[in-house]
């Protein structure tokens, strides 16, 4: 009885490498993701997210050497690099959406539905420390027109009632989008505008954006305007013109439940 012998291909070590690669560098961007959140948010706080991207970026090369090789060569391993580059594309994936934004969106950081008056943020002692002593600058009128024209809808919210009502709505609403309501301050005084100055955090890197709400009296109602300033760098991917678009949408809600 004769044995047939069967000679296999060896496996592609660069098959084998770029899926451990990729699976280390979705380890270690899930261990700098959490440290983020667990840290005072800064720029700098985000090397080591930096750092895992070089680490997707060089699983997905070792992928795509991988398959060059084993065309080339006949070598097995075709499964671990097709999952190797499959995962690290779902990994740049939110890279790719943060690029997209910065490409397609103003370098603004600061949205206010009245571009010339914005509503002014506390300095009162409370406000300060909820802010870490910062106050947000103020915006050139140059960056508000540019906001103006990406984000028409960033408007002032009229309604139909008093302020004092105005003031009651636009509370709960940035409560109800679970907003940390740092001060109040109903309308009347000199100014006769009612205040909620507020800290919005994101949901995955908790980063923080200072909002300030004003309710201003009007002869047929009130009128109530919010800015929303991001506290780290100078583009805010659109976040503050979402937060502007939630309030509004909020308050819309609570107008129709009223």
């Amino acid at each position: 009885m004769h044995r047939r012998l069967v000679f296999e291909e060896p496996v592609s070590r660069a098959a084998v490498w770029s899926r451990r690669l990729a699976w280390f560098a979705f380890a270690v961007l899930l261990l700098s993701l959490l440290l983020v959140r667990l840290r005072e948010p800064s720029i700098e706080g985000l090397a080591p997210v930096a750092g895992a991207y070089v680490l997707v970026l060089a699983a997905l090369g070792l992928a795509i050497l991988a398959f060059i090789r084993i065309w080339h060569s006949g070598h097995r391993g075709a499964g671990m690099a097709a999952g190797a580059l499959l995962l690290s594309l779902l990994l740049l994936a939110p890279a790719g959406f943060i690029v997209l934004r910065l490409v397609t969106r103003p370098a603004l950081a600061d949205v206010s539905t009245d571009i010339d008056d914005p509503p002014a943020f506390s300095r009162s002692q409370a406000a300060l420390t909820a802010r870490s002593g910062r106050v947000p600058p103020d915006v050139p009128a140059l960056q508000r027109r540019l906001q103006r024209q990406a984000y028409p809808k960033a408007v002032p919210i009229l309604l139909e009632l008093p302020a004092e009502a105005a003031f009651d709505l636009a509370r709960r609403a940035a409560l109800g989008l679970g907003w940390q309501v740092l001060e109040t301050a109903r309308p009347g005084g000199r100014s006769g505008a009612g205040r909620v100055e507020a800290v919005a955090r994101g949901r995955i890197l908790h980063f923080s954006e200072d909002i300030a709400i004003r309710i201003r009296p009007r002869v047929d109602g009130s009128r109530i305007d919010i800015r929303s300033a991001s506290r780290l760098g100078s583009h805010d991917l659109g976040a503050n013109a979402a937060r502007v678009a939630a309030f509004t949408d909020e308050i819309e809600l609570l107008m129709e439940s009223r």
